[in-house]
Formats: structure tokens, sequence, C-alpha cells
């Protein structure tokens, strides 16, 4: 009982990551969003895609996730202040990016100077 808790918030953070750095062009299929992002301020929703972000990018690179805290925050702070309150809602209720946030995405990943996901 005290792993699943642990294992289920490893297991959302994983499929948050992949969406935070718009590697997903779907949902898979037994994805639930996490219902904290419904009521998520906008900077709690920074922190969120930046950590995420660091996760990602840290095990790609094979770096620590503290070496990654600038381009991180660059790429959360990019992708968060270039999408519309349209693509905000769509995040807060897929927990994912739509097709026109994730472009935003990648074009933030290309200018905080971060490899986009395979």
């Amino acid at each position: 009982m005290r792993l699943s808790r642990p294992l289920a918030v490893a297991f959302a953070l994983a499929l948050s990551t992949q969406a935070a750095l718009a590697g997903a062009s779907s949902t898979p299929t037994a994805y639930e969003p996490d219902p904290a992002l419904k009521n998520a301020s906008r900077a709690e929703l920074e922190a969120r895609i930046r950590k995420a972000c660091t996760v990602v990018q840290a095990k790609a690179r094979n770096v620590s996730e503290p070496s990654l805290s600038g381009p991180c925050g660059c790429y959360a702070g990019r992708t968060l202040r270039a999408l519309d309150a349209a693509e905000v809602q769509a995040y807060r209720d897929t927990g994912i990016f739509n097709d026109t946030a994730r472009e935003k995405a990648l074009g933030a990943l290309d200018a905080c100077k971060l490899p986009r996901p395979a």
C-alpha cells in the first residue's frame, strides 16, 4: 500500500514530462490528467513544466537535473507565455499540450537551446 501512491505519482510525472516536452502526439489510453491542474496557478503550471523538462532532459542527456535549471526555466517560461488562454485551458483539462501549444513548446525548446524529443 505504501508503494502504490509513490508509483502512481511517478507514473503521472512520467506521463506529464512527455506532454510538457511536446513529444506525445495523442493521449495514452490509460492516462488520467492530474486533477490538481484544474486549479493550478500559472506559476504552478510553469513549475510543473520546468520540473518535467529537467527530468526528461536529464535522462536523455545523461546529466544532472540541477544543471538544467536555467535552460528548463527558459523553456517553461517561454512556453507558458506563448500559450493563449484556450491552450492553457486545454492543458489544464488534458494534462498535455494540444497541437498549437505543442508547436509553441517546440519553438521554446529551440529558443532555449534544448534538444527536441526523439
